[in-house]
Order: C-alpha cells, then structure tokens, then sequence
C-alpha cells in the first residue's frame, strides 16, 4: 500500500511518517499542497488547442534541479492544503471554468490524495505532468485514472544527474517509469487536433550538454516503434541566479539546432519550441 506512513511514494523511499510530521528528501507534509490552480496557455498545442490546460500546481518535487523554474514552490513546498474532497472541486471548477484537461504537475508525492481526487472519472482527460522520476508501483496505481502522460526524461548521462538533480539513478528510474506510461497508454490517440490519451516525453536541452540530449533521443528512438512515444523537444532553458558555467547560460542556436536535427534523424514524431520560449514570462507567478 502506497502511503503517506513509511512513505515510500517516489524512488527516495525515505520511510517516514509523513502523517506524524516527519518529513523526507521532498520536505512534503502529509497532505496535499496546492501552489496554484490556472488555465494554462503554454502546454504543448495537442494537449490544449485552445489553449486552456487547466494545471494544478503541487508544492514539492522529489528531484530539486538547480535550474527548476518553478523553485519557488518545489524547494520549499507550500501551497493551500487539500483533501481529496477540496482537490476534486478544485478540479471541477477548473472544468467548469473551461479547461480542456486537468494537468497534474508535479503530483507524486501526494498520489493517495490525488487518486482519490480522481474517483469517479473526469469528464476531460487527466495529465500527469512530472519530472519522469517515478516509481513503478506508483505509476500502477495510476492505471486507469490517467489517461495521457507527460514525463520529462532529463538525463542519460548519470554524472549530470547527480550533480543537478542529486538522482545518479535518474536515468534507470526514468526509463523503466517511461516505459510503464506507454504500456498503460498504448500509441496517442487524438479526437481532432487534441491528444486523449497517450505518453509525450519531454527533454529540456541544457546549455553544454548535447551528447546527453542526443543519447536520451537515441533511447526513445531505439526503446519504442515510431509513433508508439510523442516527443517534445525544449529549448526554454532560463538560467537561475547562481549557477555555475555553463548553466549560467541559455542554449545557444547552435546547440538547438545539433539535437533538433538528431531528433529529425531518428525520426521523432513531435513538438519543438521557438528561441522566445526561454524568459521569465513562462514561468507562472507563484
């Protein structure tokens, strides 16, 4: 049983008691926390043509990148507390409100609140929008509730892994948890110009770091038949106060166009990104 005693929801496995206020890798208390709840315009055009994805931000995240753009509410978790009941009214008023799907982002570590949340089924579909850092069990107990999956897959290179996101097990657990999403998913499955069900993978080029950008492209390409996986590919990379060289820069055209035309090679079906994406205007006000 997944819960928040002996907690052992992400690939941390800390085992505390998140319910007697013991708190773990993620710093997450033993309820969910909700930083924000939007119509969302910048989601990848398949997922919301219209361009309201109705996000729910959760406080927390079990990877803590150097370079999070959302580290306002990632590194030290905050937000309205919710229970199951809250959530899903929560998610209701974002339907009512207009929203093409409820994207869940960041969610993990509060799956025995959002699966509860999402029972009985939605009416739109549900997104589980996540740093790819994701145990299987827990991805099992999703089965059903999710309907289209939307993990990063950051590194292959586990050196990099390490020294930004303290995960040198990141690409082991990525891979193997990208890997269940499609078993649960199948191919995308589109009604019009909008996905409904299905696994988008994405990958957020970083400045300096091209082999590992082309060995997670490489992996994607050898791991499913074409078709089977949607890719989107992220040049939005905006570099925090703070970080060392070469993290203290964005991605140069150059380097974009290395692993864009890699991803062409391999075939990829998917999505790209413009040079305007990287700014502070995309990152949501917290």
């Amino acid at each position: 049983m997944l819960g928040y005693e002996n907690c052992a929801l992400c690939p941390r496995k800390c085992y505390v008691n998140r319910l007697a206020g013991e708190r773990g890798y993620c710093g997450c208390p033993g309820e969910a926390l909700v930083a924000k709840a939007m119509l969302h315009p910048w989601e990848e055009p398949c997922l919301s043509p219209a361009g309201r994805s109705g996000a729910i931000f959760f406080g927390g995240c079990a990877l803590q990148c150097a370079y999070c753009q959302n580290f306002a509410i990632s590194r030290a978790p905050r937000g309205e507390p919710m229970d199951a009941a809250a959530l899903r009214r929560q998610m209701e008023a974002l339907i009512a409100a207009g929203a093409e799907n409820i994207d869940l982002v960041t969610a993990s570590q509060y799956l025995p609140t959002v699966l509860e949340a999402l029972r009985p089924r939605l009416g739109v579909p549900v997104v589980y929008n996540c740093g790819g850092y994701e145990r299987v069990r827990a991805l099992r107990a999703l089965e059903g509730s999710v309907q289209i999956y939307l993990p990063d897959l950051k590194y292959a290179d586990s050196a990099l892994a390490a020294s930004l996101s303290g995960a040198p097990d990141y690409f082991e657990v990525a891979s193997a948890a990208i890997r269940e999403m499609v078993r649960q998913t199948g191919a995308p499955r589109f009604e019009g110009e909008r996905l409904v069900r299905g696994t988008l993978v994405r990958h957020l080029i970083l400045p300096g770091q091209i082999e590992n950008s082309l060995r997670v492209l490489d992996w994607l390409g050898e791991s499913f038949p074409r078709g089977q996986v949607l890719v989107s590919l992220m040049r939005q990379y905006t570099p925090l106060p703070g970080l060392r060289a070469p993290f203290d820069r964005a991605v140069t055209d150059e380097e974009y166009d290395a692993v864009l035309s890699w991803m062409l090679l391999n075939r990829l079906p998917g999505y790209v990104q413009e040079a305007g994406s990287a700014g502070e205007s995309y990152i949501p006000a917290f």
